[in-house]
């Protein structure tokens, strides 16, 4: 979520967050975490150059480790990241393999463009070739063992949307992706790779939110007192960043501030049904038919072909 700084009421919002977080536990239960970012007071300790960042995380549902007392906190966040975990690659055991994961910033991917940043807090659904992406890139050593470290540790390092949509092109798999840069903390990075779903929606109050399913928010009005202006699935292959420009002695609403495209890859063993995991039949239909991602062929894949058990 990223929150309208004009919103008259903050728990409307921070009520969407839990209840988003809560039904995204039909797409994982091996951990579970939320982060909560800004520049505001009350956000944990100190940060790393960046914006202040507290991060919850551990085993189980979401549901286990959300807590009433976190609601001040997440009412005064600019920024809330959560993320449910289906464990494909390092052991759910582990805590630096959950998320939200804090990424320190490493010399830039792309030197060209500048140092490294304060690092950032990010989220990834999904499956990707991390060998392969090491072997291409060499980031630093990683503390966990997960899929999704080696990805962060790259884009702390890129400053321009090109330098994203390089590392998006490189990566191939299964992947939706959600960072937020700490020396931007209002500003968030979002993107669709190949397969995983991402939607975007926006509330009457211009609060911004992602999240997987596109029924999770029509589900979100019906428990909260939020309505949604709109929510769209992204296509594969679209990056954007949305968030407020820092302009001394202004507020703005949260807006679009840019957008690219660029070509994702899956493997073929990548095409599964369960990537639509408890979407509406209309929904999945729908998806399916904009696919545009490249396959990569792999021994025993499919070929491409969706599988039904």
């Amino acid at each position: 979520m990223l929150r309208s700084p004009f919103a008259e009421d903050p728990g409307l919002a921070s009520d969407v967050f839990v209840t988003l977080g809560t039904l995204a536990e039909e797409r994982g239960t091996d951990s579970a975490g939320l982060a909560l970012l800004g520049d505001w007071p009350g956000l944990g300790g100190p940060g790393t150059g960046g914006a202040s960042c507290r991060v919850v995380k551990g085993r189980g549902r979401f549901s286990g480790i959300w807590r009433p007392e976190f609601l001040p906190e997440l009412d005064r966040a600019p920024v809330a990241l959560g993320h449910t975990r289906w464990a494909t690659q390092g052991s759910p055991a582990e805590a630096d393999n959950a998320s939200p994961m804090v990424v320190p910033g490493t010399a830039a991917a792309f030197p060209a463009t500048g140092g490294p940043s304060a690092g950032v807090v990010a989220t990834h659904n999904g499956d990707i070739d991390a060998a392969g992406l090491r072997a291409r890139f060499a980031p630093p050593p990683a503390s966990g063992t997960t899929d999704s470290e080696p990805v962060f540790q790259l884009l702390a390092g890129c400053r321009t949307p090109s330098d994203v949509t390089g590392v998006l092109e490189a990566l191939v798999g299964r992947v939706a992706l959600a960072w937020v840069d700490r020396d931007r903390p209002t500003q968030v990075h979002l993107a669709r790779g190949a397969l995983s779903p991402l939607t975007v929606a926006v509330d009457t109050d211009q609060n911004i939110y992602w999240a997987s399913n596109p029924r999770w928010f029509r589900e979100a009005e019906r428990h909260t007192r939020v309505r949604f202006a709109t929510a769209v699935m992204l296509r594969e292959g679209t990056y954007l960043k949305v968030g407020m420009e820092s302009r001394p002695g202004r507020r703005d609403l949260p807006e679009v501030l840019a957008t690219a495209t660029f070509v994702p890859t899956a493997r073929d063993t990548d095409m599964d049904p369960r990537v639509w995991t408890g979407f509406t039949r209309s929904d999945a239909d729908s998806d399916r038919v904009g696919l545009l991602h490249r396959v990569v062929e792999r021994e025993g894949g499919t070929g491409g072909l969706l599988t039904v058990a």
